[in-house]
């Protein structure tokens, strides 16, 4: 069973690597959600296994993600948006804290929800982003 996991483990690094060699910014940003939220049904599992080293391993994991969200920010150009997203993240990192300390599986569907609910939106922005740049080719 461990080596399936190193070999897992590996495998996903090359998954990773390789797909950032060719995506772009907002195509980075769905990357980190799509391995925080992979990051956070780890940690379930392993509080209901009560693995609870793993469980501290995949909550790091997911917190170090977040914080390299929460550094993605750009304030000056997001404005209002960038600063409630990074107060979002800080809210995500605390809850992060208080599930390793007490295997809070209801915390955990909290932060669950909140980075699909983000995720979601991330995953509309191409739509509008080309849409908009359609719209402002029309207009010249």
């Amino acid at each position: 069973m461990r080596a399936y996991s190193k070999f897992a483990e590996s495998y996903g690094s090359v998954q990773v690597m390789t797909g950032v060699a060719t995506a772009d910014n907002i195509q980075l940003i769905q990357m980190l959600f799509d391995g925080l939220l992979e990051s956070l049904a780890s940690a379930s599992g392993h509080i209901q296994n009560k693995a609870i080293e793993d469980k501290s391993n995949a909550l790091v994991r997911a917190g170090r993600i977040v914080v390299g969200l929460q550094g993605a920010l750009d304030f000056e150009r997001g404005g209002e948006l960038a600063q409630n997203l990074n107060e979002l993240y800080s809210y995500i990192t605390r809850r992060l804290f208080h599930i390793n300390a007490h295997n809070d599986l209801t915390a955990l569907e909290e932060v669950k929800t909140l980075i699909k609910d983000i995720s979601q939106a991330w995953q509309t922005l191409p739509g509008l982003l080309s849409d908009t740049s359609r719209r402002l080719q029309y207009a010249n």
